[in-house]
């Protein structure tokens, strides 16, 4: 019976209406909705990982790079703190969209994955119980009818033969008329041919008219069956679309931000951010910081120092001297070193001269000369050294010399 069936849905289809033989297929749609299942699963994935590829990751790494460049730049004061607001912005809209992402696979991913598990069941022998139900209950509500398609097929072509015999056969006899060779005998023989050929075309007739007939009485039956099976598969779209619209609103409520409160309140803060700046307030800064509101050491007249036998310059008072040690002293006679004494003394060293935030004062001597007091006794002490005028050392009788190797010094 099946073998009929599949024969019958041979026969050359004139349109592609459902109700033509195997035309069901055209609009079975469970292959296709489990297949959709899919594709939609990997559309959300897609657009998870465009959240978190294409808009976290890239407003994390421009937050990033900008907060370093605003912070190492020229800005400053409440300006700099609206300017880093953007910053904050793009990181706080970061983790919004990693909030979405992860609603995106733990909420809606997770939904259609578990629905479709729900929905289609999946065979031994490959596809889905579903298809193949749907498939079965067609060709079931076809194959009486495809049965009857077949006999009207078939007495359709014998009829369509036989006319063609008819006519052929009233041509040849119309021809042998007109031929004096033929004899009567030949002549009767083609004459029998048309009669019997006009019988054999209307028996095919009525028979190709009888089962047009039955034909048309089984429409009506093979259309009810089509059309419940139709139905079965239409309750089960429904719940798949209906199934479908409720998840992309659910999409859209996580991928629509505006909604959010979260998202709102972000833009109220870059808005109450960038309003907080007070220019004067900045203006102020800067002019205490760099400009006339800095305080200054005014010049001021100095007396000049007997200790150091110079004045000292407003640099040198600004800043601690440096100290020196005086760790040795060697004491020589009239011709050989009598004694020697040993003390740890502290006394300020001349510090070289530093260059001057005032561009127009002249720098200041590197080197104090000493005055010499004996040709024999005292030598001049080098620029790195300071007159040693506080010592309370003595020498014993007359002439004393410090000797260059004998005095050692350290800086601190």
């Amino acid at each position: 019976m099946s073998g009929n069936y599949d024969d019958a849905v041979g026969v050359e289809v004139s349109s592609d209406s459902f109700w033509e033989l195997g035309n069901y297929k055209r609009q079975s749609r469970d292959r296709r909705r489990a297949r959709l299942c899919n594709e939609l699963m990997n559309c959300i994935r897609r657009a998870s990982e465009n959240r978190e590829g294409l808009r976290t990751a890239s407003l994390t790494e421009w937050a990033k790079r900008w907060k370093q460049l605003v912070e190492k730049g020229p800005q400053y004061g409440t300006v700099e703190k609206a300017w880093h607001a953007l910053m904050t912005e793009a990181e706080r809209v970061s983790e919004l969209h990693l909030e979405v992402k992860n609603a995106l696979m733990n909420d809606d991913f997770e939904k259609v994955k578990n629905w479709q598990k729900e929905a289609y069941h999946k065979q031994m022998m490959g596809g889905f119980k579903e298809t193949k139900e749907a498939e079965d209950g067609f060709r079931k509500a076809q194959k009486p009818w495809a049965k009857k398609l077949k006999e009207v097929e078939g007495s359709k072509k014998a009829y369509h033969a036989a006319c063609k015999e008819e006519k052929l056969a009233i041509s040849r006899e119309t021809n042998s008329k007109a031929d004096p060779a033929l004899n009567p005998e030949q002549l009767k023989k083609l004459q029998d041919k048309v009669e019997k050929s006009k019988v054999d075309s209307q028996k095919t007739k009525e028979k190709y008219e009888k089962t047009l007939k039955d034909l048309d009485g089984a429409t009506p039956q093979y259309m009810e069956n089509m059309e419940q099976v139709f139905e079965q598969c239409q309750q089960f779209e429904d719940k798949r679309l209906r199934f479908f619209k409720d998840l992309l609103l659910d999409v859209e409520k996580h991928l629509d931000l505006s909604n959010s409160d979260g998202y709102s309140g972000i833009y109220r803060d870059l808005e109450y951010a960038i309003k907080s700046a007070d220019v004067l307030e900045d203006l102020k800064w800067f002019k205490n910081n760099h400009g006339p509101g800095m305080s200054m050491n005014w010049p001021q007249f100095e007396e000049w120092s007997a200790d150091l036998n110079r004045t000292l310059s407003r640099r040198e008072k600004k800043k601690p001297g440096e100290g020196v040690t005086l760790t040795g002293i060697s004491q020589a006679g009239e011709g050989s070193l009598q004694n020697k004494h040993s003390s740890h003394l502290s006394v300020q060293s001349v510090q070289s001269t530093q260059s001057s935030p005032n561009p127009f004062e002249d720098e200041e001597e590197a080197n104090n000369i000493i005055e010499k007091e004996d040709s024999k006794t005292k030598k001049l002490v080098t620029p790195r050294c300071l007159f040693l005028s506080s010592l309370s050392f003595v020498p014993p009788s007359g002439a004393a010399e410090i000797a260059t190797h004998g005095v050692h010094v350290f800086s601190h």
